[in-house]
């Protein structure tokens, strides 16, 4: 679409996590090296959603495998009847009326306290406000409530923590690989013994409706209960933590959406939030094992996937994929025509079986604080830094340092931005 079609935001807004090699002109089926690459919007979704067609392999499932006992592995792992069983057993959790009743007031409370220090020292590093913000909101939805949250919130910082720079070779280096190899265990443990333990202690002298209560109803062992909550923890913080600095980077750097997203109502900022996560989704590729032949076809080309097979499905390249979203699909536009069927932030909650449950909590949290944030007169000092967490194909912002211009009033909030 273009500006002349009647989108009243200006295009050109780009996106801001472009990876260096990634390149928009592969065919839309590869095979490299044994495995499968899936680029093309359609067939993403198709694989997706043949449930029956494959497993999970995406996030270290395969090897997470092979290392957990017990009777209940993570849901992220799980496929097939077990998982449908679980999924809707905890979907009550995320879903908007849910949402609305139990967690919005707390969100409303966090964000205000939040902004009004940004306010009052005259600045902030973004990245570490959403890190306590978005552990908070997502502790209360999993039953983490016993312990202090900021030492959680650094707890399960250093835990997701990926070294930014390769080993160095001799004796130093090898000395600080182990280091880095160790801490993350280290913060699992602490993590264990200072957030899990009370919070399943409480749990068993009283249960609560969240999710931590489900487990202890069905079962779970201790330990089964703390890979489940670092598990809720990557979907539920880190990613959230991700998107809230990658949106607040492109509505600083773009006056006429930062206005249109202020003057909203939810609905439309809403929008505004999917067409941003259409462009940056966080997790920008997937990975699924073919346990029987799946047909996928191309135009007039016809690939016949082997059972055995990994895919490899491209998010970021199902996003943008041209033909099904527009040649401007690498462009920002919240106007943007969608095939039919499709969500307005495309593939980046996933699809099918795995789709992410908490994506209407996602997107509520960030609203929630993006709309008091961006009332300060606010800028971005530099450009941020973006880097790359191999392992789930997620970015990382950081260093999204703001500033309170000075001599510059709050903008007051327009009745349709509070109006629910």
């Amino acid at each position: 679409m273009s500006d002349d079609d009647g989108c009243p935001v200006p295009h050109g807004d780009r996106r801001r996590t472009s990876r260096p090699g990634e390149s928009g002109g592969a065919p839309a089926v590869e095979v490299l090296d044994g495995v499968w690459h899936v680029r093309s919007l359609p067939l993403v979704r198709q694989v997706l959603r043949e449930a029956d067609a494959t497993t999970q392999a995406g996030f270290n499932a395969e090897a997470a495998r092979k290392g957990l006992t017990g009777d209940h592995p993570p849901v992220l792992y799980q496929d097939g009847p077990e998982h449908r069983r679980q999924r809707t057993a905890t979907a009550r959790f995320f879903t908007p009326a849910t949402v609305g009743r139990r967690y919005r007031e707390l969100m409303e409370r966090r964000a205000d306290e939040l902004v009004e220090g940004v306010r009052a020292t005259g600045g902030a590093e973004l990245s570490g406000l959403t890190l306590r913000y978005s552990v908070e909101v997502a502790a209360q939805v999993v039953g983490l409530t016993d312990s202090d949250v900021a030492g959680m919130a650094r707890r399960l910082e250093c835990f997701f923590a990926v070294p930014l720079d390769a080993a160095r070779p001799g004796v130093l280096g090898r000395a600080r690989a182990v280091v880095r190899s160790v801490r993350p265990l280290w913060a699992m443990t602490v993590f264990h013994r200072r957030d899990v333990r009370p919070a399943i202690a409480a749990r068993r002298r009283e249960p609560q409706d969240d999710v931590l209560s489900h487990l202890l109803e069905q079962g779970y062992t201790d330990r089964e209960i703390l890979v489940e909550c670092l598990t809720y923890a990557a979907a539920g913080m880190a990613t959230t933590r991700e998107f809230i600095a990658v949106a607040a980077w492109h509505l600083l750097d773009d006056d006429a959406l930062r206005r249109r997203y202020l003057d909203a109502g939810e609905p439309e900022r809403q929008s505004i939030l999917h067409e941003i996560l259409r462009l940056e989704p966080v997790v920008g590729h997937l990975h699924r094992r073919a346990v029987r032949e799946i047909v996928l076809e191309d135009g007039g080309e016809r690939h016949v996937v082997p059972p055995g097979a990994l895919l490899d499905l491209s998010v970021r390249r199902a996003n943008a994929d041209p033909v099904a979203l527009g040649e401007d699909a690498l462009e920002l536009c919240p106007e943007r025509p969608r095939p039919r069927g499709i969500r307005p932030e495309v593939m980046s909650f996933g699809d099918g079986a795995h789709r992410c449950p908490g994506g209407f909590l996602a997107i509520q949290e960030t609203d929630v604080f993006l709309l008091r944030l961006l009332r300060l007169p606010l800028e971005v000092a530099h450009p941020p830094r973006v880097s790359w967490v191999d392992l789930i194909s997620a970015y990382e912002v950081r260093d999204v340092v703001l500033r309170v211009r000075a001599g510059q009033e709050c903008r007051e909030p327009s009745p349709a931005s509070t109006a629910r």
